[in-house]
């Protein structure tokens, strides 16, 4: 439906199509911009998207995972910290967060 049809039809018509489940398409020069859909079928395609989005994640990082693992030791070792200087850094931290 163009949008000058579906503006002549009026917006309560819209709603009323989209609450019985019928989807508007709103073409502007033959091309489809927008669409009247139910509110409830906007919330399945929203779920479905993040239900996506998360399956996709999934599969990414179990692609380039090589299965190499650090342990917390490796890390501080790599960026030159130790146990000692991490726990009064902590302790730091603690004590100006309780001030």
């Amino acid at each position: 439906m163009s949008i000058t049809e579906a503006s002549r039809a009026g917006l309560s018509a819209l709603v009323a199509a989209a609450e019985e489940g019928r989807d508007t398409p709103l073409s502007r020069h033959g091309k489809v911009v927008a669409e009247v859909v139910s509110a409830k079928e906007i919330a399945q395609l929203r779920h479905d998207r993040d239900t996506l989005r998360d399956a996709a994640l999934v599969m990414a990082r179990f692609a380039t995972d090589s299965g190499v693992r650090t342990t917390l030791d490796q890390a501080m070792e790599f960026f030159n910290l130790n146990r000692a200087e991490l726990e009064g850094e902590n302790v730091e931290e603690a004590q100006s967060d309780n001030s």
